[in-house]
């Protein structure tokens, strides 16, 4: 009743029914631990609220802002950030509101790049995102354009060929960021849709959180940035979990954090290695915290 819930059959296909501690079913099946919330969590711990000068625009950085282009996912992560804020059946971004969206980032030059997130902006048809595409290209002083999404990890038939060619924005350069959290996620269809993005002439980088019982032990962790690195998918962020409401099961320290973080600079190519972040809450943005 509380908070949304959806598992695709991609991922119903990796959860051991078996294990009780399963770091699939932890991501996504929920828990009686999410009805505890404690003073310090937020609902809404980086400050989008704060950041939005119009619906469905977060301008929290001078040089990039985020279009919020849907409140829905193919799948709900316990640990969101944003689980205050989605669920199915949340409002797309249409009609006047994108209208107004748009003129918004076209009014603001110094907006240099633009992230399509939500929800998940790949919930999108391919229809719709070749609208966005195109009014994007349009606006001159955007020069990169940047895609998250949990899709190609979560229900992989949806990056066709065609999708991909979708996603292109002409004249911008390119961007998706990928969210996974354990090498279970690579599955063979994960990894041919990943492909048909990098072919497509996008780049792919990573995003991850670190989370308490699914991915925050040396093995996994170096395990997740190679199976990433394997499928031509850049590391890029690993964040500190945020203080969201109920999540306080999947957080650790810093301190254990920044451990695992030296503990892969120590054992692993520079190319697995993420940034390790901590979003300040309340919408200060984001620090680099690893050592």
């Amino acid at each position: 009743k509380r908070y949304a819930v959806s598992v695709t059959p991609a991922v119903a296909a990796l959860i051991d029914p078996a294990d009780e501690a399963d770091p699939i079913a932890r991501q996504f099946i929920p828990a009686p631990a999410e009805l505890t919330t404690l003073p310090e969590e937020l609902a809404d711990p980086i400050g989008d609220e704060a950041n939005s000068p119009v619906e469905g625009v977060v301008h929290r950085y001078l040089d990039r802002a985020l279009l919020k282009l849907v409140h829905a996912c193919p799948v709900y992560c316990r640990f969101c950030f944003r689980r205050e804020m989605v669920g199915p059946g949340g409002d797309a971004l249409t009609g006047d509101k994108l209208d107004a969206a748009f003129a918004y980032l076209t009014s603001r030059p110094e907006i240099w790049e633009v992230i399509m997130t939500g929800g998940d902006p790949l919930i999108l048809s391919a229809r719709r995102v070749r609208e966005v595409a195109k009014r994007l290209a349009a606006i001159p002083h955007i020069k990169v354009a940047r895609w998250h999404t949990r899709v190609p990890m979560v229900q992989p038939e949806r990056i066709t060929e065609d999708y991909a060619r979708a996603l292109r924005i002409p004249g911008k350069a390119s961007y998706i960021a990928v969210h996974a959290n354990h090498p279970r996620e690579f599955t063979a269809d994960s990894k041919a849709a990943l492909a048909r993005l990098a072919d497509a002439g996008h780049v792919l980088i990573s995003q991850s959180v670190l989370l308490k019982g699914v991915n925050a032990d040396i093995e996994t962790l170096s395990a997740l940035m190679r199976a990433f690195v394997e499928n031509r998918v850049k590391p890029y962020y690993l964040h500190h979990p945020d203080l969201a409401p109920g999540t306080a099961h999947f957080r650790l320290s810093l301190a254990e954090g920044q451990a695992l973080v030296k503990s892969l600079r120590g054992n692993l190519s520079g190319l697995c290695q993420p940034t390790y972040i901590l979003d300040i809450p309340g919408g200060a943005g984001k620090i680099p915290v690893g050592r």
